[in-house]
């Protein structure tokens, strides 16, 4: 059973986890280095434990005590009681969902691991937003895509939005990062995947004629917001395909574009 422990000064040092989460890059370069992850949320914080991550500690305002009360009496973490205001000033941040968790990560697969036991992967290039990581991510573990590779500047999947807007389907869907690029996209086609760049050029096929679902292995490759495939990715896939669009629009948001994309791949044509 955890200890529940009330903190009422914002500098105690048990809660270090938890201070300045609004700072993007110390986030960014404390998290991985640390070995932790921030859970926000009661179904975040679940879900993870269900995954099988490791518990640090706890930080719920009053009324997410009871709320939390069968986590508190199995996991042996100390819960830190704070008032909402206690908690906005440690954070940076209005905490409305009462209920953080440091979590602990996990050693990462390799690459080569998940290519020997997936058909269906998602292959991301510099997509650098924690918003669009998190619901890539959703969407890849709703429509049934089995893992997804990260180029090396991808952000990263467990940073606190990425988890949160994925409702913590980033606990569901394996990753790994690929060591280099765009030579690691070689290793991706040796374990018999086709590699299938989503792009809007023109000279793109229509991703329902390429019939990816049809498939034995695909590697469905997707860019940044914005800039989208580099042209070595370009290069490197062994095809090009777009989402057919109306009313003129010539593009979707990288998260949407995504879901669409993973429809095709796992069922046949998209709805568009």
């Amino acid at each position: 059973m955890a200890d529940l422990i009330t903190v009422d000064d914002p500098d105690d040092p048990r809660l270090r986890d938890y201070t300045g989460l609004t700072d993007v890059e110390l986030r960014r370069r404390r998290e991985p280095a640390e070995g932790l992850f921030i859970a926000e949320g009661e179904k975040v914080i679940r879900r993870a434990r269900h995954a099988g991550y490791e518990m640090r500690s706890m930080l719920l305002s009053a009324k997410w005590v009871d709320l939390m009360r069968d986590v508190i009496d199995e996991v042996p973490a100390p819960v830190y009681a704070v008032s909402p205001e206690l908690a906005e000033r440690v954070t940076g941040y209005h905490v409305h969902r009462g209920a953080l968790a440091s979590m602990q990560r996990k050693p990462l697969p390799t690459a080569d691991e998940l290519l020997t036991r997936t058909r269906r992967v998602v292959v991301m290039e510099s997509v650098n937003d924690h918003t669009n990581i998190g619901a890539i991510f959703r969407s890849a573990a709703a429509l049934g895509m089995d893992a997804v590779l990260l180029s090396p500047d991808c952000a990263d999947p467990l940073y606190r939005r990425s988890v949160k807007v994925s409702m913590g389907a980033v606990f569901s869907v394996p990753y790994a990062r690929l060591e280099s690029w765009p030579k690691a996209l070689e290793t991706v086609r040796e374990a018999g995947f086709k590699l299938l760049a989503l792009t809007p050029d023109d000279k793109a096929s229509s991703i329902d004629e390429a019939a990816p679902h049809r498939m034995d292995k695909v590697a469905l490759m997707l860019g940044a917001e914005g800039d989208g495939l580099s042209t070595q990715a370009l290069v490197a896939a062994d095809e090009w395909v777009r989402i057919p669009m109306a009313h003129g629009v010539d593009s979707l948001n990288v998260g949407a574009a995504a879901a669409v994309a993973f429809y095709a791949v796992a069922t046949g044509r998209p709805q568009v």
